[in-house]
């Protein structure tokens, strides 16, 4: 029996387990072999700054990168790719690497770099996800970090030419779609009956965009000119993680980390503050102090008591 794994990821929206990509890629084939993983959001942490994520951790194991993860689970005996030939496990790795190359870039620029999806979809919902004062960091290092992925990846600097390289990142990515739909053609998945590794990458590249509510978006509007490739993220959603959906909110950690407890001690300490110096005030003012009965003449000493 596999040992217990736990994931770290990011928490799901949209009607997706997860928003993050690379996350979502490996719940997918998560659920496709079967593996006993629980699930951990990030969100509303303090990793949201300092995790790297999807993170999984089993045993005294702890893997990182959806590659490296999918690697991990094959070697627990958990993979989905065991009834694949020779020849669909090489087209699996070429279909991966054009993922990579072709569709990534223009999925970063999307959602980080896109100034309209950012300011009213990327942002917000990141912002919304990571505690103060993480909400004004995390959203401007993920963007960065989009940023300079795509001038990696495409091999051109410096950064102000980012613009000039958007026609391109779109059009290999409108041809990265068109392969992927001719290849899926009409098959529920795209090697057999059952899904792979290569249905997870393509699954956990496309919900997002497919998903999410973006405000501009030309390679959305290509994607949905593709009927089978949306119909085959429903189907995946449908069939492996209906039951997952709407995603709850994290429970409530036992644990809490030491700054957000620190944190938490410092907001005490001024409430206990505030507290006493409203008791010093209602003390001090004539409308709130105690009442005591003024003895009057003539009265014995035991009138002069007053009642509780």
């Amino acid at each position: 029996m596999a040992a217990a794994m736990e994931l770290r990821c990011w928490g799901g929206d949209w009607g997706l387990p997860s928003v993050h990509t690379d996350s979502l890629i490996v719940l997918a084939y998560a659920k496709f072999c079967g593996a006993n993983v629980t699930v951990s959001p990030i969100d509303w942490t303090w990793k949201t700054i300092t995790a790297s994520v999807p993170e999984l951790f089993c045993g005294d194991s702890t893997v990182q990168e959806p590659a490296q993860i999918l690697n991990f689970m094959r070697k627990q005996r958990l993979n989905a790719d065991y009834e694949l030939t020779a020849r669909q496990g090489a087209d699996t790795m070429a279909y991966i690497a054009l993922l990579e190359e072709k569709l990534r870039p223009a999925l970063l620029h999307t959602f980080w770099v896109d100034a309209e999806n950012y300011a009213n979809l990327t942002r917000p919902w990141f912002a919304s996800r990571s505690p103060f004062p993480l909400n004004f960091l995390v959203p401007c290092r993920h963007a960065n970090i989009a940023l300079s992925r795509i001038l990696l990846t495409k091999g051109e600097a410096p950064l102000h030419r980012i613009s000039e390289m958007e026609g391109k990142i779109y059009s290999d990515a409108k041809e990265c779609l068109n392969l992927l739909s001719y290849r899926l053609g009409a098959a529920k998945y795209f090697f057999g009956n059952s899904p792979t590794s290569l249905d997870a990458f393509v699954f956990g590249f496309l919900a997002p965009l497919e998903k999410a509510n973006l405000p501009s978006s030309p390679l959305l509007s290509h994607l949905r000119q593709l009927e089978n490739l949306t119909g085959f993220c429903d189907n995946i959603l449908a069939a492996f993680f209906s039951s997952d959906r709407p995603c709850p909110p994290p429970p409530v950690q036992e644990t809490v980390d030491a700054n957000l407890q620190k944190l938490t001690q410092l907001v005490n300490k001024e409430s206990n503050l505030i507290e006493k110096m409203d008791d010093n005030l209602r003390s001090s003012s004539p409308q709130h102090k105690p009442y005591r009965a003024e003895p009057k003449a003539g009265l014995s000493g035991a009138n002069s008591s007053t009642p509780a």
